[in-house]
């Protein structure tokens, strides 16, 4: 028997223009940051805007945009919080600074159930903060959103673009859409994120620079936006035609 919640998924994303899902492949490069801080950039513009942190053992995007975590309001499904524009929802939510160690069929549930409640309404762009590797959320993910769009977060080191490669893979394999590559966190110039990039025929839309300012803006929006990896992520927006 089919899962009614698959269409609800559909359902609850009628309203939505442009679904850009911000992936890396790997934890800890900035993917996050990336997701959050665009939507923060896009919210500042006008825009309507939505920040889904598909990130269930360690959601962040409530750290670095500084939003409550209180349940949200329910009517006909879940009205997700608003912060500084931009309308937000996470597992963090619901479980708070609680661990939430799902495995197997319970990521399935979970992400199905939270993209199936979900009122996001009419949106310009809905950001995906997409789970980190290649397991059961992210592949999940991939299938439940089919029309998604794919921003690739990169960072120069080895160990980082192997798994970058591998995700870059795999969204080739199923013919997912990939907009291109930013490069987070750049210190140096170098020619590894342009030689992957390169090998999947897609563009380098923006490099971040490392600041330190970022560390003391996380929580604050407006400091945020200030920052320069913010300034360069403004560029990027507009090659995207956010």
């Amino acid at each position: 028997m089919l899962d009614p919640r698959f269409a609800a998924v559909d359902a609850r994303l009628e309203g939505v223009d442009r679904i850009l899902a911000v992936t890396g492949g790997k934890g800890g490069i900035g993917k996050s940051f990336v997701a959050s801080t665009l939507a923060a950039i896009l919210g500042g513009n006008g825009r309507r805007v939505g920040l889904l942190d598909l990130d269930f053992t360690s959601p962040s995007d409530h750290v670095i945009l500084g939003f409550e975590t209180g349940v949200p309001s329910e009517e006909f499904g879940i009205d997700p919080h608003v912060h500084q524009g931009v309308h937000t929802m996470s597992i963090a939510h619901f479980a708070g600074d609680a661990p939430a160690p799902l495995r197997g069929d319970d990521v399935t549930n979970a992400l199905l159930e939270l993209l199936a409640i979900t009122n996001w309404g009419a949106l310009d762009t809905l950001v995906i903060d997409m789970p980190p590797g290649l397991g059961d959320a992210a592949l999940d993910t991939i299938r439940l959103l089919g029309r998604a769009e794919y921003l690739v977060v990169a960072q120069p080191s080895k160990v980082v673009l192997e798994s970058v490669r591998r995700a870059m893979g795999l969204l080739r394999s199923i013919e997912a859409p990939m907009l291109g590559v930013v490069e987070n966190m750049q210190r140096k110039d170098t020619a590894a994120v342009d030689a992957v990039a390169k090998a999947f025929d897609l563009p380098v839309l923006g490099r971040l620079p490392y600041d330190e300012a970022v560390e003391d803006a996380l929580g604050d929006v407006p400091r945020l936006l200030e920052t320069q990896p913010a300034m360069a992520l403004r560029d990027v927006a507009q090659s995207l035609g956010l």
